[in-house]
């Protein structure tokens, strides 16, 4: 449980800080003997930011109740 509250908890906070999460993606678009193009691809996953919100006021109650039980 405790390993749960701290992943809502750390995905509830990039939600509020970043609106999700970005990376960028280097695709191999011809690779012809030693002539090699890339093509660098930005791909992200949004997130609300009621949804960070929703998930950190949850990963902090699990915490919560974890050290009251």
């Amino acid at each position: 449980m405790k390993a749960i509250a701290m992943v809502l908890i750390i995905v509830g906070l990039i939600g509020l800080a970043y609106g999700g999460v970005r990376w960028t993606q280097r695709d191999t678009v011809v690779d012809f003997g030693p002539v090699e193009i890339t093509q660098n691809k930005t791909r992200s996953v949004p997130l609300p930011p009621v949804a960070g919100a929703v998930c950190l006021v949850a990963g902090l109650v699990l915490m919560a109740s974890r050290r009251h039980a």
